[in-house]
């Protein structure tokens, strides 16, 4: 029916003599476009329409086959392109419908790549950018003969070779690993999600240690003394009383008024 190049800023369509079904598909059209909007048979005509063309949006998705993305959405995603190219085709305007076909196509295609394969979204401009990078690597790829530099897609693209660097950043949320993902093999298999460190309260605990010696140098002797005969001799209220003799209530109101200390202290710390 057609053939087609794609470079980085059009796509540039070369007739080629047409087939039985091709010129089928092409009168098929012409007279769907010749018919008014309320005409009975346009339903129908319109369904034989959509048949007849059909293979041009299945090469076009074949095209795209491979980038992560199921070979039925994407011919599924295809034919809306036709549906919608068929339901706007406008006749007197002068364009072919495979000119006006084709583009309305591969825009539902990249828009589909775009806006349903992320796994992790980021803002849509970086989206729409890893797309022209990625057309501009396999073009700049067959012209140059070698992979393409920053500056070589920078240069082609129009843009700043730091504008690239950020399109290739954002690319790595295009697919995202499960967590589940299997490593290993044999006896030493696991998840990928049990290699990854989780929070350690240690962290927490070395800090506060570092923070309590100078804390509990700001308390007085006998402060110093009731809290390590409570916390690191666990005795009793009664039994601190004892040892420092002083009366129970009058331990608790030390204990309270100590630890009120160290907590003032901890918090500027």
């Amino acid at each position: 029916m057609t053939t087609m190049t794609m470079g980085s800023t059009a796509t540039e369509v070369h007739r080629a003599p047409q087939t039985g079904e091709e010129s089928r598909a092409s009168e098929l059209i012409a007279a769907l476009a010749a018919l008014p909007a309320d005409h009975p048979q346009r339903a129908a005509l319109r369904n034989q329409v959509i048949e007849a063309w059909l293979p041009l949006a299945n090469h076009l998705a074949a095209r795209y086959s491979g980038r992560g993305e199921p070979a039925g959405d994407l011919a599924q995603t295809a034919a809306l392109g036709l549906i919608k190219a068929v339901d706007r085709f406008d006749a007197s305007r002068g364009v072919d419908f495979a000119g006006f076909a084709i583009p309305t196509i591969l825009g539902e295609i990249k828009r589909h790549f775009r806006d349903r394969t992320w796994n992790i979204r980021v803002p849509r401009r970086l989206q729409e950018l890893r797309l022209r990078i990625s057309e501009a690597n396999s073009t700049l790829t067959q012209t140059l003969n070698r992979a393409p530099t920053v500056a070589d897609i920078a240069a082609h693209l129009d843009v700043t070779e730091e504008e690239v660097l950020e399109g290739l950043e954002g690319a790595r949320a295009y697919n995202a690993v499960s967590l589940s993902t299997p490593i290993g093999d044999g006896d030493s298999a696991t998840e990928l999600g049990d290699t990854l460190g989780t929070e350690d309260n240690e962290y927490e605990l070395a800090e506060l240690r570092a923070s309590l010696g100078p804390a509990l140098a700001t308390l007085d002797e006998r402060e110093q003394k009731i809290l390590t005969l409570r916390f690191y001799g666990n005795l009793t209220q009664s039994e601190i009383a004892a040892r420092v003799g002083v009366s129970q209530m009058h331990v608790s109101r030390l204990l309270a008024r100590a630890l009120t200390k160290l907590r003032g202290q901890l918090t500027e710390a």
